[in-house]
């Protein structure tokens, strides 16, 4: 009866989120899918409490690929690239700052974690040319299934399947399967990994 009643509210959340999906679709045509994405998850992060967490999981559903509705993104929580993946079962804490990524199932991120767009996204190398203009690269960063993100962390690499990133860790490297990793840079200090008995 339970998983019923959600089915049901999920649905009737997806059916809420369409003018927003038809506006976003409208803003791609126009601006971009980037932009829109970013303008329109800065107004869905505002609505507070549950009414705004199925709002969120019914538009985000709508309007990313592959994104399951069975998702939790909390309050104030921004995504920049339209190229992002959420997996089934996924918890994203409130004012996390989200780029081109893909989610997969059964991750946990904490509050205020960021995860960029790979380490390219900024170029610096001519100090003649002002930083806004010498460009960068877009990559998609990868977090594996079942993993955790501490409050706080900076993400700007992939991570592996079943990992622990600590709190106000920065990921520069990417992150092996089963690693628990802390601190700036981020260095593994641990395994989740089961020892063979």
């Amino acid at each position: 009866m339970k998983a019923l009643i959600k089915a049901i509210l999920r649905f009737s959340f997806m059916l809420l989120a369409l003018p927003f999906w038809f506006g976003f679709i409208l803003q791609s045509l126009l601006l971009g899918k980037d932009q829109a994405t970013s303008s329109w998850s800065q107004l869905l992060s505002l609505f507070p409490g549950m009414f705004g967490t199925f709002l969120r999981a019914g538009f985000y559903r709508l309007a990313f690929t592959e994104t399951s509705q069975e998702i939790i993104v909390g309050f104030g929580t921004l995504f920049s690239q339209h190229d992002t993946h959420i997996g089934e079962g996924v918890y994203i804490g409130p004012q996390c700052n989200i780029g081109k990524c893909r989610i997969q199932e059964n991750c946990l991120l904490g509050s205020g974690v960021h995860i960029m767009s790979g380490k390219g996204q900024h170029n610096f190398a001519d100090p003649d040319k002002p930083l806004r203009e010498q460009g960068g690269t877009f990559t998609q960063v990868e977090i594996g299934e079942d993993s955790w993100l501490g409050n706080g962390a900076l993400v700007m690499a992939n991570i592996g399947k079943k990992c622990v990133v600590a709190a106000g860790s920065v990921v520069i490297s990417d992150v092996p399967d089963y690693a628990i990793v802390g601190g700036n840079p981020a260095k593994v200090i641990g395994s989740r990994k089961p020892v063979a008995s």
